[in-house]
């Protein structure tokens, strides 16, 4: 029997649905340990507000002190792998819309990743090893500034040849159609970034990546740049804009003149021009494209509603991303963006509600 439903658009209809492991993240997983602290905590381990720094020796107590003294919530972290969470929360159909990479030890905390992975329906698909613990980040909450301390132990350990370049797990990064990587894991695995941005460039799909914090800037440069020709998408914030007066000795850039200048950089794939969007808080988030720059004001908070800002710029991309393989607008998108940042920074830790409300 015949249904009464054109074939067309029986067609059209189902074009639109998104398959699974369409979005693919490599990263570092962390296991966040959140905690509202005090000045004397942060002078202690000399942490500066707003910042994210790498854990050295002085900071090995840090981690112990945190849960001793004070109340800690745990959450499932790392950038990338929050930016891949939100992104599955915003799609919610199908599950495993999104897969994640990346390593962690078998431990206590560990088993606590894979289980948060699969309550969020994320495909993650862990590289499991016995040398390292799984990394912890600390995120030291002062009123509505935060410190983030990384200590990546297992995030650390990933290997390209016992993970990415084995045949099942290669088969999954061939699947997805958007890839996003925070620059963080410039510090891990070079060689792994640059087989997934190539593979992307190669097969003109979407290539995304982060620059996550002002030391990725500025002692990863060479890595950076030996990825960037394949960035198709460059995220950033406003961290980074005092960094660049910095580094021209005191001659600073506004952002626009750094966002620009990211877009200009030489690219392998001409089919797209690089997109780069920086999002600078309640200031609004600015996007070059064209050869132009637009701005768009983020949606309107009372301060007695921001619980905590910590997971803000993932959630930002999360919700980026989850339009982007939907093949949405970048305007879209942004907005996307600023509605799932906007729901997570009323929670404790990136986490969020039951189900978006994102039209």
């Amino acid at each position: 029997m015949a249904s009464g439903e054109p074939k067309s658009k029986k067609i059209k209809l189902e074009e639109k649905k998104l398959s699974q492991n369409v979005l693919f993240g490599m990263g570092n997983p962390l296991l966040d340990i959140s905690a509202v602290v005090d000045k004397d905590f942060l002078d202690k381990y000399g942490l500066k507000l707003n910042d994210q720094i790498l854990a050295e020796d002085k900071h090995k107590e840090m981690f112990e002190e945190i849960v001793k003294n004070f109340k800690v919530e745990y959450h499932a972290g790392g950038a990338t792998q929050n930016s891949v969470k939100v992104a599955q929360w915003m799609i919610q159909e199908p599950h495993k819309g999104a897969t994640f990479f990346g390593c962690i030890g078998k431990d206590k905390f560990g088993k606590i990743l894979k289980e948060k992975a699969e309550e969020a329906h994320v495909d993650a698909r862990y590289y499991e090893q016995n040398e390292e613990p799984t990394g912890t980040c600390a995120a030291c909450i002062t009123g509505d500034n935060r410190s983030l301390v990384a200590n990546l132990a297992a995030a650390n350990s990933y290997k390209k040849e016992k993970h990415l370049d084995l045949e099942e797990n290669w088969k999954l990064v061939e699947k997805a159609h958007v890839y996003y990587i925070a620059g963080f894991f410039l510090t891990v695995s070079v060689e792994s970034i640059l087989k997934v941005a190539k593979h992307a460039s190669k097969n003109n799909k979407i290539f995304c990546l982060n620059l996550s914090a002002p030391f990725i800037c500025e002692f990863f440069k060479e890595d950076l740049m030996k990825v960037m020709p394949y960035v198709d998408i460059l995220f950033g914030n406003e961290l980074l804009q005092p960094m660049r007066g910095r580094e021209r000795d005191g001659e600073t850039e506004n952002i626009e003149e750094i966002a620009m200048k990211a877009q200009s950089l030489p690219k392998e794939n001409k089919k797209r021009q690089r997109i780069v969007v920086f999002t600078q808080g309640k200031e609004g988030t600015i996007m070059t494209k064209d050869d132009k720059v637009e701005m768009f004001s983020v949606l309107e908070i009372k301060k007695s509603e921001i619980v905590d800002t910590t997971g803000a710029g993932d959630a930002f991309v999360g919700g980026f991303l989850s339009q982007l393989v939907q093949d949405k607008t970048f305007e879209q998108c942004i907005r996307a963006g600023h509605y799932a940042a906007n729901v997570v920074i009323r929670q404790a830790g990136c986490t969020f509600p039951g189900k978006p409300n994102f039209h």
